[in-house]
């Protein structure tokens, strides 16, 4: 997609790249000083200290990682894996780095080893997936399980509860020409490395396409969708009367008295301004030359990762500043675990027994820190057509089959630009863990709303036109992709009457 106009693009360029961008034009360096600026002002006493451990180490776990993933999730061949995909928490540059590599598929481990004999492990743990194992152990500190959806064979139930697409006229809103061709243009050249394309219309599966050897059960890196999707489980609790948007956080770690994190709703959390303390790359101040930020070590860190954001400090009030970091998704995965786990309930089934069997995913795969916890600010592996179905959730404003399964009013809220963003003069990010065409600068009318991954993933929901659109590639192809999909965005919307 477009590169945002400034400021956002300050966001927008350095999330979707192994590394900060190069230096902007002034025009934009005068936002991203302007926005540094602001936060300046309204920042609590404190300083920021990196967490602990070598960087090259980290950058090497979250390779093998995502080698594991793409080689026993995807299906990926390994050398196609370390060359395409995955570069967030992996970055390309370190790659060369290391000096052995073993894929061990009885076992389904990776075993990246660097010149000083450091070994990062990484192994498939059931649906768990792949879990980076503490630097220098082979070994995680939880007891993996199978959850097996509750669903009707898929071969034998239409969509969206199943696989079969029922044999329907064609909608007359629809120009079935213009939209081969908005779909030939958004799936992009070989350059794109597109996966999987898939558009529905009012719920209507109307085109989808895939990649040799992808198809709709793949399950495909998607990166920060994820957040949506966390947010996703957190609006079901609220719906079920455990939460609520606008109460105080109960993060256990901050209920010491004057503790002053007592303050963060949980509506702050989700709209990515809880003004908690860490560094990301995506911060308009972010320089390596700091230190290792924790956005990545949450990955990485073979830590328990709910834990250490918890334990994070305050840097803004709640509700002032806006910043794109995953200690805010991660404190929501919290929020989901805790209210499960006192419920008694089974954690890792919950998002499969509330969500996935109500709208028909069979094949997500939500990965986790070595003590269990999930990773769905980004370590999470879909099919195409479950994003679809999650959208249409959406579109759906939150009833599926009749069933309510997100709070009233929840999609407006979803919508909303965050306040905090909106004074930080981005109009780009609103509830939920949403991204928002408030600054009209996708291809696309204002009232789209989309999950956005690192690498080019995506799932756009165009309420206007009744549209679903997901596409999900290879990190490598994110450019070519975003070119190819504004495009194909630009034709589809030009095919779809409203």
């Amino acid at each position: 997609m477009t590169i945002r106009p400034l400021p956002a693009a300050v966001l927008l360029v350095v999330a979707c790249a192994e590394s900060p961008a190069p230096a902007p034009p002034v025009g934009l360096e005068g936002a991203r000083a302007a926005l540094i600026a602001r936060g300046d002002s309204l920042a609590l006493p404190g300083t920021w200290e990196a967490p602990p451990g070598n960087r090259l180490h980290h950058s090497i776990a979250g390779f093998a990682k995502t080698l594991c993933s793409a080689v026993f999730i995807t299906g990926l061949d390994p050398k196609d894996a370390a060359e395409n995909v995955g570069y967030f928490t992996g970055p390309y540059r370190d790659r060369a780095a290391v000096v052995d590599t073993v894929v061990d598929r009885p076992s389904q481990t990776v075993r990246l080893t660097l010149a000083d004999g450091t070994t990062r492990i990484a192994r498939r743990y059931r649906r768990q997936g792949c879990i980076t194992t503490p630097l220098g152990q082979d070994t995680i500190y939880f007891t993996p399980s199978e959850v097996a959806p509750n669903l009707p064979p898929a071969a034998s139930t239409p969509w969206p509860m199943g696989d079969l697409v029922p044999a329907q006229p064609w909608p007359a809103e629809v120009d079935s020409a213009a939209l081969a061709d908005a779909v030939e243009t958004a799936f992009g050249p070989d350059s794109a490395m597109t996966l999987a394309l898939v558009i529905t219309h009012k719920g209507r599966i109307l085109a989808e396409r895939y990649a040799p050897g992808i198809g709709i059960h793949t399950p495909l890196e998607s990166w920060s969708m994820g957040k949506s999707l966390t947010g996703t489980l957190v609006a079901r609790l609220i719906q079920q009367g455990v939460y609520r948007l606008d109460q105080p956080a109960p993060i256990p770690e901050w209920q010491t008295p004057n503790d002053p994190r007592q303050a963060i709703r949980i509506m702050d959390i989700m709209r990515m301004s809880s003004g908690i303390r860490i560094r990301a790359p995506q911060d308009p101040d972010y320089a390596d030359s700091l230190g290792y930020p924790d956005h990545l070590y949450l990955y990485t860190g073979g830590i328990d990762s709910y834990r250490w954001a918890a334990t994070r400090p305050q840097q803004w009030p709640p509700n002032t500043v806006g910043r794109y970091r995953n200690t805010d998704p991660v404190l929501a995965g919290y929020l989901v675990r805790r209210a499960v786990e006192a419920r008694g309930e089974n954690y890792h089934a919950f998002p499969q027994r509330a969500l996935f069997d109500k709208i028909g995913i069979r094949d997500a795969i939500l990965e986790t820190d070595p003590y269990g916890n999930f990773l769905t600010q980004g370590y999470e592996f879909l099919p195409a057509r479950d994003w679809a179905r999650l959208g249409n959730l959406y579109l759906q404003d939150g009833v599926w089959n009749g069933e309510r399964l997100l709070p009233v009013g929840y999609l407006d809220h979803v919508k909303t630009v965050a306040p905090a963003w909106a004074a930080d003069g981005r109009p780009v990010y609103g509830g939920g863990f949403f991204w928002v065409n408030g600054d009209g600068a996708w291809p696309l009318p204002t009232d789209a709303i989309a999950m956005l991954g690192a690498g080019g993933q995506s799932a756009h929901i165009i309420p206007s036109h009744g549209l679903v659109v997901v596409r999900l590639g290879k990190y490598r192809g994110a450019q070519a992709g975003a070119v190819a999909l504004d495009e194909g965005f630009r034709r589809l919307i030009a095919a779809v009457r409203p």
